[in-house]
Parts: C-alpha cells; sequence; structure tokens
C-alpha cells in the first residue's frame, strides 16, 4: 500500500495542473542534447548553470550552492509551466542581465517536452 503525504499530494496536484502537454520521455532526450551541458537534472549537483531538479515552482535564483548573477537572485521570477514557456524561449527577455547564453528553443513542442520533463524532478 502506498502511502501519500498531504504535501506530496498538493505538490502533484500543482504540478500537475500547470505541466503542459508535453511528453516528458521526449523532454528528457531534449534536455540531454540541449541542456545537459551546463545543467544537471540530479539534486544539488550544479554544473555551469544551476542543477534543474525541483525548478518547477522554485523562485529564480534560489539552487541551493550556485554563485547566480545579480540579475537572476533579485528576479521577482517562479518558474512555473507558463515562466518556463517563456523563459526557454528567451531567457534574457525574461531575466534581463542574466549570465545564461543559451539563446533559447525555437520549437513550441520541444520546450512543452522539456517543461514536462522538469515537472517530473522533484
Amino acid at each position: 500500500m502506498m502511502r501519500t503525504t498531504l504535501g506530496g499530494l498538493l505538490l502533484a496536484l500543482a504540478v500537475a495542473a500547470t505541466a503542459p502537454a508535453g511528453d516528458p520521455a521526449a523532454g528528457e532526450r531534449v534536455f540531454s542534447a540541449r541542456c545537459a551541458f551546463c545543467h544537471s537534472a540530479t539534486a544539488g549537483r550544479n554544473g555551469t548553470g544551476p542543477s534543474l531538479f525541483g525548478v518547477v515552482g522554485r523562485k529564480a535564483g534560489q539552487a541551493p550552492d550556485y554563485r547566480y548573477s545579480d540579475a537572476n537572485r533579485t528576479a521577482d521570477v517562479t518558474f512555473d509551466a507558463a515562466t518556463l514557456e517563456k523563459y526557454l524561449t528567451s531567457p534574457r527577455a525574461v531575466i534581463p542581465g542574466t549570465k545564461k547564453s543559451f539563446s533559447g528553443l525555437k520549437s513550441a513542442a520541444q520546450r512543452d517536452d522539456v517543461i514536462a520533463y522538469l515537472a517530473t524532478l522533484h
């Protein structure tokens, strides 16, 4: 018998309510090809960029033990599905002054897939 906490259930419902209709498996492939050079999907393992484990629902500039730019650290941005859609299209449009050099994913389907994958990392 599986035991679920109320907090875990609420988190799962919040993620499901905000997650796009993307394919997490396809998103993992895009992440591996386009994101994993700088970002890890493992909690606490930062690279050139911060770990993206738990990024859905997290405020910008808050991954532990990562040195963010002032722009990210002070941004009033929380990464829900809608914000991630915009951010993955053009990071600098969402957080001007970010040190992130990634120009964005041009494919809406790939963005939806990556967001669906990121939503599984919790």
